[in-house]
């Protein structure tokens, strides 16, 4: 059965790109990275860089084909559904590449099926990691291994690649490893791939961006996710509230040197942080606290530099308090 989020819950991100030089100014700003993000950064793209007098060029390769990009010096902004992770800070440092961390929304990944599944309407946490773990590769095959009660039926699994930061994030609260699972599934970076493999086989099962999930929600059906308290859809009170558990905060990083050198660069992004709250539920995103934008427009005042994480993806993270 269809389940359509409450109150349009929404959010996203917006761009990345790297290098350090001066003539980077008056140039075309390049980003990459999250395609969850990239729905966002082509909007504030739209709204903002005409104004602003500055050229963006939106690309993705995933959060992690990005970072590869921005650490070696290619693009000055970066799109993360993650924070940057301990071999990317290194690999910036070898680089000289500084960068300014900037939280810009709140996501939630969705685990959906097709829309004529009449069996399945939520999972536990269990369940989902007994499906994805590595040792489910060519084993859990139907349904009915998945819960007894589900029919013998072939399961087939859709998920983003490995050069995405939505895979990281799910591998990390589901299989309780980063970076391990099963292969035997249809990898993309491409959301919209996704979804359409989804909405063609009746036995699919997938996971991707909460905000793909809204923009076909007449399509899919999307599971509530039991983590131990009972069946919860990814609401926005859900996410606020740190009751989903797979909700993460969405991050663009931006190069420190191109901000320095390119005062375009810093009108477009002050520009963004300004009025995204007001926007980023259009892109299936939901918006952070005030007190946290409030906290990114300082950082990128001040070009503050480095990560608040010190280069581990934390879960469960509780973005409320930040700025307060």
């Amino acid at each position: 059965m269809k389940r359509a989020m409450a109150g349009g819950i929404c959010f996203a991100m917006l761009l990345g790109l790297g290098p350090a030089a001066s003539s980077w100014a008056q140039e075309t700003v390049r980003a990459d990275g999250s395609s969850t993000v990239y729905p966002i950064t082509q909007e504030a793209e739209r709204r903002y860089a005409h104004n602003a007098g500055v050229e963006v060029d939106v690309q993705y390769s995933g959060t992690t084909g990005g970072f590869r990009r921005f650490c070696a010096g290619e693009t000055q902004i970066n799109d993360a559904s993650r924070p940057i992770n301990r071999e990317e800070l290194k690999a910036c440092a070898e680089s000289d590449v500084e960068f300014v961390e900037l939280p810009i929304a709140l996501d939630a990944l969705s685990v959906v099926v097709h829309s004529d599944n009449d069996w399945a309407e939520e999972i536990t946490i269990e369940e989902l990691r007994r499906l994805w773990e590595p040792a489910a590769e060519d084993s859990v095959m139907t349904w009915q291994q998945v819960r007894p009660e589900w029919p013998d039926r072939p399961i087939r699994l859709f998920g983003r690649g490995q050069d995405s930061g939505t895979y990281d994030f799910f591998t990390s609260v589901i299989v309780g490893e980063t970076r391990a699972s099963r292969h035997d599934y249809v990898a993309s970076e491409n959301e919209e791939a996704l979804v359409e493999g989804i909405m063609l086989d009746r036995e699919a099962l997938g996971f991707f961006g909460v905000g793909a999930y809204f923009r076909h929600w007449e399509n899919l059906q999307d599971l509530a996710i039991d983590a131990g308290d009972g069946p919860v859809h990814p609401s926005l009170n859900a996410v606020r509230e740190g009751r989903y558990p797979l909700a993460r905060p969405l991050f663009l990083y931006v190069n420190a040197g191109a901000l320095r050198n390119d005062p375009q660069l810093q009108a477009f992004l002050e520009a963004y942080l300004d009025g995204l709250s007001n926007w980023v539920h259009f892109t299936g995103y939901m918006p952070l606290p005030e007190a946290a934008y409030d906290d990114a427009k300082k950082r990128l005042a001040s070009m503050t530099t480095g990560s608040r994480f010190a280069g581990e993806l934390q879960v469960g993270t509780d973005i409320n308090n930040w700025g307060k």
